[in-house]
Order: C-alpha cells, then sequence, then structure tokens
C-alpha cells in the first residue's frame, strides 16, 4: 500500500471524517493572528498558565489547531510534514509558544505523527487518563495552555520506553539548537 493508498483510506474513516467536519463548517475563522515564534518574546517558564476565552483562542489559532488543541481531535497520520522532520531544534506549543519537545528526543516511530521518547524538560507537558473511543489511554497536555497534544504510549525506544505520540499541526518548529 503506497502512502497515497494510506492517506485515501485514512480520509474515508467515519471518526477521522466527522472529525473533519467538526472542524471545517462553522462559518468564517479569523485564526491565528500570527506565528507563535513572533507572538512569544521569552520562553514561557514551567508552572506559568496561560488562561483565554473561546473567543481569544479561535482568533490565536487556525481552524486546524483550534480542533487539536481545544477539543482533542486528531490529525490523519502523515498528514503533517513534521512527522519526518530531522534537522536539530525545538518543538514549540503552537497555541502558546512554550518549547515542548527537542529534536534530539524525536525518533521515527512509524506512525505518521511527530515521536518522541521524552519532553524539552519536565513539567512541560501534562498527562491525564483518556477513555474515549472505548480504550484507556494517557493524553498529553501543554502544561502552560492545556492545550491537547497527542497522546503518550509505553512502546518508545531507550532510555525511557516512551512514545509521545504527538499532532503536528498543532507544533511550530524552529531550527537550530536543541
Amino acid at each position: 500500500m503506497t502512502r497515497r493508498d494510506l492517506l485515501a483510506l485514512l480520509a474515508a474513516s467515519p471518526v477521522l471524517a466527522a472529525c473533519d467536519g467538526a472542524m471545517g463548517q462553522d462559518g468564517p475563522w479569523p485564526g491565528p493572528a500570527a506565528p507563535v515564534s513572533q507572538r512569544t518574546s521569552t520562553v514561557p517558564p514551567v508552572g506559568d498558565h496561560l488562561v483565554l476565552s473561546d473567543d481569544e483562542w479561535r482568533r490565536r489559532l487556525t481552524r486546524e489547531q483550534y480542533g487539536i488543541l481545544r477539543t482533542q481531535r486528531t490529525e490523519p497520520s502523515f498528514s503533517c510534514e513534521l512527522w519526518r522532520e530531522h534537522r536539530a531544534g525545538r518543538f514549540y506549543c503552537g497555541g502558546c509558544g512554550a518549547p515542548l519537545f527537542s529534536s534530539a528526543h524525536k525518533f521515527e516511530s512509524g506512525t505518521g505523527w511527530a515521536s518522541f521518547f521524552q519532553p524539552i524538560e519536565a513539567g512541560r507537558v501534562s498527562e491525564h487518563r483518556d477513555t474515549a473511543h472505548g480504550m484507556v489511554r494517557t493524553e498529553v497536555r501543554c502544561a502552560r495552555c492545556d492545550g491537547h497534544l497527542g497522546h503518550v504510549f509505553d512502546d518508545g525506544p531507550a532510555p525511557t520506553g516512551l512514545r509521545y505520540c504527538i499532532n503536528g499541526s498543532i507544533l511550530e518548529f524552529v531550527p537550530g539548537p536543541t
């Protein structure tokens, strides 16, 4: 099966079609004012929480980012190029600009989502029990803005054995030091 066949199959999935429809049918979308790298002048400290109204989130985010960060949607696998980003750099939250992951901790999981074996530092992400869709998983959120990032699984590589499976369209990659 080719990548194109896989994407077509995923697009036909009723779950993904429902997600896509829910994100795309609510009228004009203002979203985002500027890239995170232009909105955030300093690295937010761990413990610095960002709380915004729903209207402000809609102004700051694209429709897709809003659907993922604020309503726990999932992008289709292989749909965002960051899953295969290999340059040195950092991955920031597309909602609030908090540094979340380093390319030094990124690996190819074969899942089609950006995968990391640990966050950039302790306290940057929070973990929550997720029982949606008839399964028990661990949801990962940005600790600063409480935005949904993805899930963490215990099938990753050493040294942690973890796989943080993250929606790439809610990350902003900035090349440079890790």
